[in-house]
């Protein structure tokens, strides 16, 4: 069966988030290194962003390296790091190609100056392109965005330009690192784990969670497939009852 002809592209969710996981573990069981399995998983993003860009998908979010992961071993950590500097490079025409527009989320300043360098040509290289809008979330952390955007508010509020009482949920959205994009609608993890690690954790309270056991390098298109049609068989109904959505549906019919 074709998956991509069953999928309803006008239900798709305008944006989607990924927990690339995995890596390590699919190397690991092929007798390789770590660092194998990220080279691998490369390709793995490849295919996912140029099939999000081909059917539809407006915004595409990866986790790409979280800020615990710093705590990794320093030879994986810098292996990783020039791994970014060297796709980014390479990946550049691709983008442009696809109609790709990139956009990185995190503590960027904490990237080393030459991933810093390459991020900065490559989004404003990307920068006029109308497609897919692909979120690199690097060196990321949900919590530390959390409390970053509380410590922007508290700041306007001492200072006079923001009253508490006008502290709205679309205020504090504001400032967060994805102020200028909506929240996922779909987040998928890969290779078997049941938990989000610190990821959109403000972004995410209304995302269908899809879980895979399939490792990120062997993750492909028709997984992703299947990832959308699971989530256009539910029901999202934000607090309201399924009578209430179906009414509405009616309605607008």
């Amino acid at each position: 069966m074709d998956l991509l002809e069953s999928i309803d592209c006008s239900k798709l969710p305008k944006h989607v988030a990924i927990i690339m996981d995995g890596n390590g573990r699919w190397a690991k069981e092929r007798g390789e290194d770590r660092v194998y399995g990220h080279h691998e998983g490369v390709i793995s993003v490849r295919e996912i962003v140029n099939a999000s860009a081909e059917i539809g998908i407006q915004y595409l979010t990866l986790y790409a390296f979280s800020a615990e992961n710093w705590n990794r071993p320093k030879a994986e950590v810098d292996a990783l790091m020039e791994l970014l500097v060297n796709t980014i490079r390479k990946e550049i025409e691709e983008l442009n190609k696809n109609n790709v527009r990139l956009h990185i989320i995190g503590d960027f300043a904490s990237l080393p100056a030459i991933c810093q360098k390459e991020l900065n040509e490559a989004t404003e290289l990307t920068a006029g392109n109308t497609g897919l809008n692909l979120i690199l979330a690097l060196s990321y952390s949900s919590r530390q965005e959390i409390t970053e955007a509380a410590r922007k508010i508290a700041v306007s509020v001492l200072n006079g330009t923001l009253k508490p009482e006008d502290i709205t949920d679309e205020v504090f959205h504001k400032h967060l690192y994805t102020a200028d994009f909506p929240d996922p609608e779909l987040m998928i993890r890969s290779s078997g784990e049941y938990r989000i690690s610190n990821f959109l954790l403000y972004q995410l309270a209304y995302a269908e969670l899809y879980f895979t056991s399939v490792h990120w390098p062997a993750f492909r298109k028709n997984n992703l497939y299947e990832a959308l049609l699971n989530y256009q068989q539910r029901e999202r109904r934000f607090g309201k009852t399924s009578e209430q959505i179906q009414t509405n549906t009616n309605q607008h019919v």
